[in-house]
C-alpha cells in the first residue's frame, strides 16, 4: 500500500507539474480544450490510464474545461500513485491541445 506525502514531499512532486495544487489532502489541475468534443476525448484518454493504474480521479466536466482531482482515498491523502496519475494526465491533456486553466 502507499503511504501518505508529507507536506514537503507534495509540494517537491508539483514543482514538475505545471497548473498543479494541492497539500496533503488531495492535488488538482484544470484544463481548456479546444472544445467539448476533444474534452471528453481527453477524459476518455485519461480514463484507460486511471484504469491501467486501478487509481481513479475525481473529475469534474464543464464545457471545455475539465478540472481533475487525485487523492487515495484508503491513505486519506496525497500518494506517489496520484502524483504519477497527474504526470498521466498532463500528458493527455497536452496531447489533446488543453491549455491549463
Amino acid at each position: 500500500m502507499s503511504r501518505a506525502l508529507s507536506e514537503q514531499e507534495v509540494a517537491d512532486q508539483l514543482i514538475p507539474l505545471p497548473g498543479w495544487t494541492g497539500t496533503t489532502e488531495s492535488i488538482r489541475c484544470s484544463y481548456v480544450f479546444p472544445d467539448f468534443p476533444t474534452a471528453i476525448l481527453g477524459v476518455d484518454q485519461v480514463a484507460l490510464e486511471a484504469e491501467d493504474m486501478n487509481h481513479h480521479p475525481d473529475i469534474d466536466i464543464r464545457w471545455r474545461t475539465v478540472a481533475f482531482e487525485l487523492s487515495t482515498h484508503s491513505v486519506g491523502g496525497v500518494t506517489q500513485l496520484d502524483i504519477e496519475l497527474a504526470h498521466r494526465i498532463r500528458l493527455v491533456a497536452e496531447e489533446q491541445r488543453g491549455t491549463i486553466a
